[in-house]
Order: structure tokens, then C-alpha cells, then sequence
């Protein structure tokens, strides 16, 4: 496989304007961090969170996926934040409030009039009704690599606001919107990461939704706060049993015996090539991240 793999099991935000926590980017294990232009900063304050974004990422050692999240393109801080991320060269920019292809498209033209380079990819947040409306042209553009799409993010906290679903402990109003999500993401090729667990007191109620996202097939969880790294990390390793019985299957078809076959028989059961490549796919996340 000549894919990348880039582990997304905890991708944690932080303010840009909170000096504090920038300072422990370092020092923490999450597999990204999403610099935040937009929810952690005041109106007052984003021209200023917007101008520490070039000495955030001089000082930064970059051990991890550096993102940034900007203010919505249709806002008036938006397209310089956009352009002031790129400089950056952060290996993503997440646009909030997407609603519709051209969204991306748009931001998409303005990093390549301004010479961007392709490593800046974009992500996207799925937040709005309008957006899971449109969620399946969405993630075709994650097939088109001009398009710069990566990654959607959900942003439950916004759907919730905007529908005027009750927010349940099991979220069970939002686990139709989250598969649709995850269903256009793998249409798409694209990562898919859960929205945020407010109350990062209750680890042990976080654990068990971020087991819940693991199963229900995201990629990983967004953080509001360093004490949910280590949950997240765990819930999204592939287990050892399930990384065996990866390596079985590709030791298998690498058999001499089964070159240029489309299925084969192991241990009692019928696996196809299409096993193969979830295989291959499972014990390079494995490997990226040390499983």
C-alpha cells in the first residue's frame, strides 16, 4: 500500500489565544491538535488569535498533525484566516460551517491562487442540516485530489443547536446522523473523526462513547481536554486479536499457491480479495501507531 496512514484516534483542540495550553502541545500524546480560531475566541479577540498563528507553529516541533480551524469562509474573518493558516503550512485547515461542495471548492481555489502547497489539506465540519443534506456530493470531492478534502469532523454540539434534538447520554438521536456521516466519509476515502464530549470530567462515560465510536467506525474522537487522550487512544488501537488475524489473511495471499486467486479458503472460511485490502489497511494503522 503506498498510502500514508495518519493515526486520528484523539485529535484535541486548542485555543489559539490560550497561551497556556500552547505551551503544552509537546507534552501531550494525542495523534493531532486543531489550533482554534473559531469557538475558543471571542469576536473582540480573533484578530489577535489570528496573528499568533506564525510563531505557534515557528515554536511548534511538530510531532504531531498541526491543524487549524479557521472562522467560516462567509464570515468576515474567514478568508484571512485562511490565507494566514496556509502561510503556516499546517497539514490541515478545517472549515466550519460547510455546507455545501462549494464551500470547499472555494477555499480550495483561494489556497491554489496563493501557491499553497498540495500538503495542505482540508478538513471539514459536518454541522449543519444543510450539510448532511448534501453530505454524499460532499465526500465526492474527497475522490478528487484538487479538491484538498481529508477529513470531515462531525460537530454534534451545532447539530443539536440547529435540529432541537434532546442531547442524551447515549445520543441516541445523533447516531443516524453520525452513520451517515461515517457512510459518506468511506464513499468519499476520507477520515471520518466523532465530535466532542462535553463533560471531560466523566472519563468513564467518555470511554464507553468513544468504545461506542470505535464500533460505530470513525477514525477517532476530537478532544476538549488533555485528560481524554489516553480513552481515546485506547478505544481506537485494532486490537491484538483482530491485527492476527490481519497478517493471517495477507501471510495467506502471499502464498504461492494463492497468487492471482480472487478468494481463498483460511481456517474454514471463504475470504475475498476485497479482506485483503482491509487487512493491509488494519496493520498499517496498527504499525503508524505502534499497535
Amino acid at each position: 500500500m503506498t498510502e500514508i496512514y495518519h493515526p486520528r484516534r484523539s485529535v484535541l483542540y486548542v485555543p489559539a489565544s490560550n497561551d497556556k495550553a500552547l505551551a503544552k502541545i509537546a507534552q501531550l500524546s494525542c495523534d493531532a491538535v486543531i489550533i482554534d480560531l473559531e469557538d475558543a475566541s471571542s469576536p473582540a479577540d480573533k484578530i489577535a488569535a489570528r496573528g499568533k498563528l506564525a510563531k505557534i507553529f515557528a515554536d511548534a516541533d511538530r510531532r504531531c498533525e498541526m491543524i487549524v480551524r479557521i472562522n467560516a469562509l462567509s464570515s468576515e474573518w474567514g478568508a484571512d484566516d485562511l490565507l494566514a493558516a496556509a502561510s503556516c503550512d499546517p497539514d490541515g485547515i478545517l472549515l466550519p460551517k460547510v455546507d455545501t461542495p462549494r464551500d470547499l471548492l472555494e477555499a480550495g481555489d483561494m489556497l491554489d491562487d496563493n501557491f499553497a502547497p498540495d500538503s495542505v489539506k482540508l478538513w471539514a465540519m459536518i454541522e449543519t442540516p444543510k450539510a448532511l443534506l448534501n453530505i454524499g456530493a460532499i465526500a465526492e470531492l474527497g475522490r478528487d485530489p484538487a479538491s484538498r478534502l481529508d477529513c470531515f469532523v462531525a460537530g454534534t454540539n451545532d447539530l443539536i443547536k440547529d435540529t432541537g434534538v434532546l442531547a442524551t447520554p447515549d445520543r441516541r438521536y445523533l447516531v443516524p446522523w453520525l452513520m451517515q456521516m461515517v457512510l459518506a466519509a468511506r464513499a468519499g476515502g476520507l477520515d471520518m473523526l466523532d465530535g466532542v464530549a462535553n463533560d471531560f470530567r466523566d472519563l468513564d462515560a467518555f470511554a464507553r462513547e468513544c468504545t461506542e465510536s470505535a464500533a460505530m467506525g470513525f477514525d477517532g474522537k476530537t478532544l476538549i481536554h488533555p485528560a481524554q487522550i489516553e480513552a481515546a487512544n485506547r478505544a481506537f488501537v485494532p486490537t491484538a486479536q483482530a491485527v492476527a488475524e490481519a497478517r493471517a489473511v495477507k501471510d495467506a495471499f502471499s502464498l504461492a499457491e494463492n497468487a492471482g486467486k480472487a478468494v481463498i479458503a483460511l481456517n474454514g472460511r471463504m475470504v475475498e480479495r476485497l479482506h485483503l485490502t482491509q487487512a493491509e489497511k488494519l496493520l498499517a494503522k496498527a504499525a503508524a501507531i505502534g499497535a
